[in-house]
């Protein structure tokens, strides 16, 4: 496997260092930060063709800016859903009209997306959507009505990408239709946040009343939503799995340093532990990479690196409380029964990479994918005792 930096790359770095330095202060809240992000061209580096307002990049530059941005202070991305789900599969599908409509505002950030695909009963087996697109009277847009659950950012988003039936008594992969719905419509759509184990409420449930979507916004066609849902869960895990690992290396840092400091480092169950971490997270940097290089076969790659690094950042959660000690159990403010309880770094850590190996598809279901569609061993017989 050849995949290095060129000097061109490191040029692009300094520069990307050098922008995130003066610019991200942390005194933006996040969607005017998507907008300063927009204005300098910084949205849209990994889509093949520039001319909606982003600039583009090699893939080693991406991976450039992905890293930096990781590093620096800036704020969490609300706008990543738009541009690495949403936009490439436009580019892939959508119309030229569709692209002519939506890219533009996404590459500014001026328009934030969320993703419409889990239900109640139908979260890591998507085919068992319920939610209904029903053509109204004129032809001219669909009503759509159902429920969705676990959408991350649905509260600040003006737009949803929805899997939906618009054939009625179809099963399981048919019938179903990639529909892009705006989320202004509070007579017909009600989103509603879950609070989580932390205290914090990032995803939302979303409930359509009759919801209109244009015909016009129904991407690959009627009838081809599975094959274009599958094809943007295929963009989900890219380039920024290598962001994301670099906030894991912080991660571990940090654990570390209070191993170091509770004096837990000494016991050489713990000392295993941190090494196994430490090393597992740098086979990680190389699958991501060597499956960026395209040595990796293309079938299974995202469940593989889905598997690797969900049980890894349970595993850290875990072990940053044994770290602690006693301690970890107790919130830096004692908790009285009146008021929220106030859980530090390590504790929402704990708590929140309980759901790693769950969210994004469950573990079971990404070694199902690896054993049918990879290793060819037999489908599981649906409906089966």
């Amino acid at each position: 496997m050849e995949f290095g930096f060129t000097a061109e790359d490191e040029e692009f770095r300094r520069e990307v260092r050098a922008w995130l330095g003066e610019h991200a202060d942390g005194t933006q809240d996040r969607r005017s930060w998507e907008r300063t992000l927009g204005k300098a061209g910084w949205i849209g580096l990994g889509w093949p063709e520039s001319g909606y307002g982003n600039r583009t990049a090699t893939l080693t530059q991406q991976v450039a800016w992905a890293e930096e941005y990781a590093r620096s202070s800036a704020p969490p991305r609300s706008g990543h859903i738009g541009e690495n789900l949403l936009a490439p599969t436009l580019i892939a599908y959508g119309t030229e009209e569709q692209k002519s409509r939506f890219l533009p505002p996404v590459a500014a950030g001026d328009e934030l997306w969320c993703q419409g695909y889990s239900e109640p009963g139908a979260g890591s087996d998507l085919a068992a959507v319920r939610t209904s697109a029903v053509l109204a009277p004129g032809g001219a847009y669909y009503r759509v009505t159902g429920q969705k659950i676990w959408t991350s950012l649905a509260h600040e988003a003006d737009w949803c990408f929805v899997l939906a039936r618009t054939e009625a008594g179809s099963r399981r992969h048919h019938g179903l239709s990639f529909l892009l719905v705006p989320m202004d419509q509070p007579e017909r759509i009600e989103v509603r946040p879950i609070r989580q184990l932390t205290g914090t409420s990032d995803f939302n449930e979303v409930f359509f009343d009759g919801a209109h979507a244009r015909v016009e916004h129904v991407v690959g066609g009627e009838g081809a939503g599975w094959r274009v849902a599958m094809s943007l869960l295929g963009f989900e895990r890219g380039v920024s799995t290598l962001a994301q690992q670099v906030g894991f290396a912080a991660e571990l840092g940090r654990v570390v340093r209070a191993a170091v400091d509770s004096g837990a480092v000494r016991d050489p169950v713990v000392r295993e532990r941190l090494v196994r971490q430490w090393a597992e997270l740098r086979v990680m940097r190389w699958n991501a990479l060597r499956t960026l290089g395209g040595s990796a076969a293309e079938a299974g790659a995202s469940s593989v690196a889905k598997l690797l690094w969900g049980g890894w950042h349970q595993r850290l959660g875990e072990l940053a409380m044994q770290v602690r000690g006693a301690v970890a159990g107790v919130g830096p403010v004692q908790w009285s029964g009146a008021a929220p309880y106030e859980l530090d770094e390590f504790q929402r850590l704990f708590l929140f990479s309980r759901a790693d190996t769950i969210y994004g598809g469950s573990d079971q279901i990404q070694r199902t994918i690896i054993a049918e569609r990879v290793l060819g061993l037999p489908r599981e017989l649906k409906g089966a005792a």
